[in-house]
């Protein structure tokens, strides 16, 4: 399954109806499951002055006289792996030597579409269309009116650089159930990294927006401001000594141990007997205060969607409640590895909603979950890929700040925080309010009670 991008197609996106779309061909009596896609997509940059235009590229495939958008198809078939890779063979002739296919080819008793009864029949309107009709010009001033506002202040050194993205998308799944759908989506994204001192002084950080419609950026002096305060904080950080403490995720880094959770409950993992989590739907993993929902039908969410990667219905399904693993997160060819149903999940998870909370029922904002840490590390960034899910092992390089008393006291950076994601999760503290909105997993600030600090 590929997407195919263009910058000039020839008609409009709003020309194109929903479900109907251009010219489909499907060949083979036998299931055949296909994905393309369009959509116009550049970024500007600009740093120090300097620019940089970054046009997109232009990846449309003729045939027989029209425009034919001919994605890599992947052909499932309950058969041999031989017989498969033959039909792909006659699939590759049929289309021409100029568009032979990169198909991956699934054989087997768990290899087919999803059950036809589960194709999604309804298509909300999900506001995830926002065109930005902004220019190389107007992306450039935009670009360096962001990094202006960050170099504005004192003690910034340097710019790395600033960035605006604009793109649009267009997806179309079609299958021989009869399943037609189509999703067309927007995003747009702001950044400026900054540099503060000099020398073995010299520190670096960032920030960015990231939005469905660019009416809801924050304003451009305000992510230079957020990019310059954050970048002077790490000035003069220091390492810590090796102790076991509190440690409290900040949002943006806080998402991802849910990832981490997301990635040890898939299907792949599960199948392949890769994960720590294996056989513990219906068994506790986190406090019995935490709710995690996935909410696949936000409007303007990161990751909505009607429906998912092989055509089924997505709904709000909880992924863990009262504490408790509700499901596993399945396409249909993991499910019947398993011997269970699709979760509606083939392509990833949609939205995931983490409640705010803690054990005394009561929900903090960033400053109230700071209070509640009390003495312990406040992490900003993680460095490095030393997670398994297979074992549930946990251990990655860090920065942020040591706080002492509910306040925040210096910087800190070159350490190591260390824990089994078993024991991370079930001693999650609280989930503060300070939801972060740039990502499809919405969680605010994580306080665990404990982990393994190493430094100096």
């Amino acid at each position: 399954r590929t997407s195919v991008t263009n910058t000039n197609p020839p008609y409009e996106v709003s020309d194109i109806p929903a479900p109907a779309y251009g010219p489909v061909k499907v060949l083979l009596a036998d299931a055949v499951d296909n994905l393309f896609g369009n959509g116009p997509d550049a970024e500007d940059k600009a740093g120090n002055g300097d620019q940089e235009s970054c046009p997109p590229e232009s990846r449309w495939r003729g045939f027989n006289g029209t425009y034919n958008i001919f994605g890599d198809l992947v052909v499932f078939l309950d058969e041999t792996h031989a017989a498969a890779i033959a039909r792909k063979q006659r699939l590759d002739e049929w289309a021409g030597a100029e568009y032979r296919s990169d198909a991956r080819v699934y054989a087997g008793p768990a290899a087919g579409l999803a059950d036809p009864g589960r194709m999604a029949t309804a298509f909300p309107d999900l506001d995830l269309w926002h065109p930005w009709s902004l220019d190389t010009a107007g992306a450039i001033a935009l670009g360096r009116a962001i990094e202006q506002a960050g170099l504005a202040h004192p003690g910034i050194t340097n710019s790395d650089s600033a960035s605006v993205h604009a793109s649009e998308s267009l997806a179309v799944y079609a299958n021989s159930h009869g399943f037609l759908g189509r999703e067309r989506g927007t995003r747009h994204s702001l950044s400026l990294s900054l540099i503060a001192g000099e020398g073995e002084r010299m520190q670096r950080d960032y920030w960015y927006d990231s939005v469905r419609a660019a009416g809801d950026f924050m304003d451009a002096q305000a992510l230079g401001d957020m990019a310059a305060r954050r970048t002077l904080a790490r000035l003069d950080a220091r390492s810590l000594s090796t102790r076991e403490c509190p440690v409290l995720f900040a949002p943006e880094v806080a998402r991802g141990l849910v990832g981490h959770l997301v990635g040890a409950v898939s299907g792949g993992a599960l199948y392949r007997r890769a994960s720590f989590l294996l056989d513990h739907a219906g068994k506790p993993v986190m406090p019995a205060w935490m709710q995690i929902v996935e909410r696949p039908h936000l409007r303007g969410g990161q990751a909505s969607g009607a429906f998912d990667a092989e055509g089924v219905a997505t709904r709000d399904s909880a992924l863990v409640e009262d504490g408790v693993l509700a499901r596993y997160v399945l396409g249909s060819y993991s499910a019947r590895k398993l011997g269970l149903s699709t979760t509606g999940n083939a392509g990833g998870i949609h939205n995931l909603v983490v409640a705010p909370g803690s054990a005394d029922g009561e929900a903090s904002d960033f400053a109230g979950m700071l209070a509640r840490l009390g003495t312990g590390l406040l992490v900003t960034e993680l460095m490095g890929q030393g997670v398994s899910t297979t074992t549930g092992d946990y251990s990655r390089g860090a920065s942020g700040f040591w706080v002492e008393d509910g306040k925040i006291a210096y910087p800190v950076e070159e350490i190591t925080i260390a824990a089994n994601l078993r024991d991370m999760f079930a001693g999650i503290v609280a989930v503060g309010t300070d939801v972060d909105p740039r990502s499809h997993i919405l969680s605010g600030s994580i306080l665990l009670g404990r982990m393994t600090v190493a430094g100096e």
